[in-house]
């Protein structure tokens, strides 16, 4: 292994890595740093790939260790995090959405393997990056107001099976590379209503909210953004 390859393969484990170490977190009790750990492997996910362009060192085998490390980071930690946080108080329906959003996670990921010479500009799906940082951020910001999870009942659960209904979905998202699939204006108030509305809830503690608000407002963009296109007959 040459040094160009050894950054970008540095970068990758490390995704795992902290993956790993947000599952320990989150299994000693310590919720901050079980969340924290998932965006900070969001982090190494997004630099080993243009690390890997950047040295001209991108290979098969880098990019399924990419997929396999993902899968812990955003599926498998998240999964857990959420169940320590609140899921656990629904008892074996709570393990059952805890293994689903793992599972919906995996098969986004083996979907996007296969169809990443098909499908273009736009993604298919929420990537699982995404869904594991809606996770993360959610968990960060209602532990940073001081709200109880248990106080939304079955809507936490319900909100979970979303997200991983989200990522197995065929709903369109955009890429934002200035070709593809558009942004349609409606869609685009809404974002802006949507992160405000968060913004102004979480306004306690700001840092959170901010962070959460790009991650809930991206998942719903996609799910309205691809109505749009529906009511305009584009798809």
């Amino acid at each position: 292994m040459t040094y160009k390859a050894l950054i970008p393969n540095m970068l990758t484990s490390s995704n795992l890595v902290f993956g790993v170490c947000s599952v320990f977190s989150t299994m000693q009790g310590d919720l901050f740093w079980g969340s924290l750990f998932i965006l900070i492997a969001l982090v190494a996910d997004g630099l080993d790939g243009r690390a890997a362009r950047f040295f001209g060192v991108s290979s098969e085998i880098g990019k399924e260790m990419d997929s396999l490390c993902d899968l812990v980071s955003f599926g498998v930690a998240p999964g857990i995090l959420a169940y320590v946080f609140c899921l656990d108080a629904f008892h074996w329906f709570g393990c059952a959405v805890s293994i689903c959003f793992a599972l919906c996670g995996a098969w986004r990921l083996a979907r996007f393997n296969v169809n990443v010479n098909i499908v273009h500009g736009y993604f298919m799906g929420l990537a699982i990056p995404a869904g594991g940082c809606f996770v993360a951020t959610s968990t960060l910001l209602m532990q940073a107001i001081g709200f109880d999870p248990h106080s939304l009942g079955w809507i936490y659960p319900l909100v979970m099976l979303a997200i991983a209904f989200l990522m197995v979905s065929k709903v369109h998202y955009p890429d934002f590379k200035g070709k593809g699939e558009p942004v349609y204006g409606v869609s685009k108030v809404a974002f802006i209503l949507i992160f405000a509305s968060i913004l102004y809830v979480g306004r306690g503690a700001l840092w959170c909210a901010v962070l959460f608000a790009i991650f809930a407002t991206y998942a719903a963009l996609g799910v309205i953004n691809t109505a749009m296109s529906k009511v305009a007959g584009k798809s």
